[in-house]
């Protein structure tokens, strides 16, 4: 299976897990809730569905590498403790709580969330020490003296041998207390990803023409080159801020996060090249609409190789500003539960106090949440940057306030709310801009490669990104519904054909 697969499935086995009876009883006792083994090539994005399922679910998550883990560390320390027995003392061997099983702890204690996941990187690479006692482990949660404490699911990942020297195979009673779950890589199923993610458009331009260099591993005679998911959004990273920066980029760069020799040539050749275009073609002027017409003789003669790469960077441009769109939307629907909290307060209290102490105290508990989620390790990118975008507002709100002219609870409302209609106005210019501009992608799109492959294409890259898909059904496109119904239509017109000519025997 790919690896979004495997997030859906290892998802729905953490969701049922967690799941009570009547009685407050887990349904599936813990004995029975098989831990899942992710097996899977080395950078596949196993450790990121781990994340990205902790955030959705709103649990915790505790990661560990099993390679950094001696018997000591995984066990806990032994000392000798004394007992009585029968009236008669005795010393006796016992261990220090696991480090791991410590960490779990500290987690629930420090953000308060009690229920999560435990993930065990690399659990087949444990030392030879400690491979007995993972049996006990993966069937009774146990290491050592000590339990994984109730409401924690274990997920566990690994590679194969071919992939490491290290792997120690597991035998069939390992095996047999194990949900399997292969995982192998897959380009469509990371693109839809780099696409949510804002990976650099000239990666997924250049993988689109070359999908087999999506993820190589092979061995030379120079030795192991590779090329994976977890290289190619690294590189990413450091090449926008390279950009941001005025710094060139060269082979030497490339080559220290793709440990493939011709890859690094190839796709620094096409780095050069997408640079190149990204200079001939006017992208901010095709975007408002206003085009030279040698920009249209150029892209009606170019080949399909620099048509994609030109699509890829003016989509880049516009989803860039879809997602910002969406972010301020979702920070602003943020701000509207506070906000009738505190009209209803202005209703009741007279004193503009009252309002100044309640913003402090939303704004307060915003932070106690956001902290409580990245303690648990449950918060996502997105949601730090609206939680902050909340907490600044109110705080923002709460100083104005002071140093404003309100005397009355009444008269603070009215203030914070002329501020937030002002920030929903502001968000409404800017997301008509951003409709005008998609307006433009698509007449361009139109007017310089008709209906081919090209608006199939943009068609489809809107639909599956996660923000563009949401820009379009909170705001509207005319361009976009028009097209995907014409397309819809003409994959209708085959699929009847199809029909017909099944039934001319």
């Amino acid at each position: 299976m790919n690896i979004k697969q495997a997030k859906e499935y290892i998802r729905d086995t953490v969701d049922l897990y967690l799941k009570k009876d009547r009685f407050g009883e887990y349904r599936i006792p813990v004995v029975r809730q098989r831990p899942v083994f992710l097996l899977g090539a080395p950078g596949v994005g196993k450790t990121a569905i781990m994340e990205q399922i902790a955030q959705e679910l709103g649990i915790a998550l505790v990661s560990y590498s099993m390679t950094h883990h001696t018997r000591q560390s995984a066990l806990g320390l032994p000392f000798i403790a004394e007992k009585e027995y029968e009236g008669l003392r005795y010393k006796v061997s016992e261990y220090t709580m696991s480090e791991i099983i410590a960490s779990i702890y500290d987690v629930m204690n420090e953000s308060g969330i009690k229920e999560g996941i435990l993930f065990l990187d690399e659990i087949n690479c444990v030392s030879e020490t400690l491979a007995p006692s993972m049996l006990q482990f993966l069937q009774y949660k146990v290491f050592g003296r000590h339990r994984v404490p109730e409401g924690w699911v274990i997920v566990t990942a690994g590679n194969p041998p071919e992939y490491n020297k290290s792997v120690r195979e597991f035998d069939v009673v390992t095996m047999d207390r194990l949900k399997v779950l292969e995982v192998e890589a897959d380009y469509e199923v990371w693109k839809e990803y780099a696409g949510n993610q804002g990976i650099h458009n000239v990666i997924t331009s250049y993988l689109e023409l070359k999908k087999d260099h999506f993820y190589k591993i092979e061995t030379t005679v120079k030795g192991r080159s590779y090329v994976t998911a977890r290289g190619w959004e690294d590189l990413s990273q450091i090449l926008c801020l390279y950009e941001e920066e005025g710094l060139q980029a060269d082979e030497t760069l490339i080559g220290q996060y793709l440990r493939n020799e011709r890859i690094v040539k190839e796709f620094s050749a096409y780095y050069d090249l997408y640079n190149k275009y990204k200079r001939n073609y006017h992208i901010e002027e095709i975007l408002d609409g206003a085009v030279p017409e040698e920009v249209y003789a150029r892209a009606k003669a170019a080949s399909f190789d620099e048509r994609l790469s030109l699509l890829s960077m003016l989509m880049d441009k516009i989803l860039g500003e879809i997602r910002k769109r969406t972010e301020t939307a979702d920070y602003l629907n943020g701000l509207v539960a506070p906000l009738k909290g505190l009209r209803d307060l202005a209703e009741k209290e007279t004193g503009m106090a009252a309002i100044t102490g309640r913003i402090e105290q939303l704004a307060e508990a915003g932070k106690k949440k956001m902290d409580s989620l990245r303690k648990a390790n449950a918060l996502s990118d997105s949601d730090r940057q609206k939680h902050r975008r909340v907490i600044a507002f109110l705080e923002q709100a709460g100083k104005e306030l002071y140093t404003g002219d309100a005397d009355t609870a009444g008269e603070a409302f009215a203030c914070i709310k002329r501020k937030f209609e002002a920030e929903v106005s502001g968000m409404k210019a800017e997301t008509q801009r951003t409709k005008e501009r998609l307006h433009g992608l698509f007449d361009f799109v139109e007017k310089a490669f008709d209906e081919g492959n090209e608006m199939l294409i943009l068609v489809t890259e809107l639909t599956v990104n996660t923000a563009g898909a949401r820009f379009i059904a909170m705001f509207g496109c005319a361009d976009y519904e028009k097209h995907n119904e014409a397309l819809r239509l003409s994959e209708r017109h085959e699929d009847l054909m199809h029909e017909i000519e099944k039934l001319e025997l």
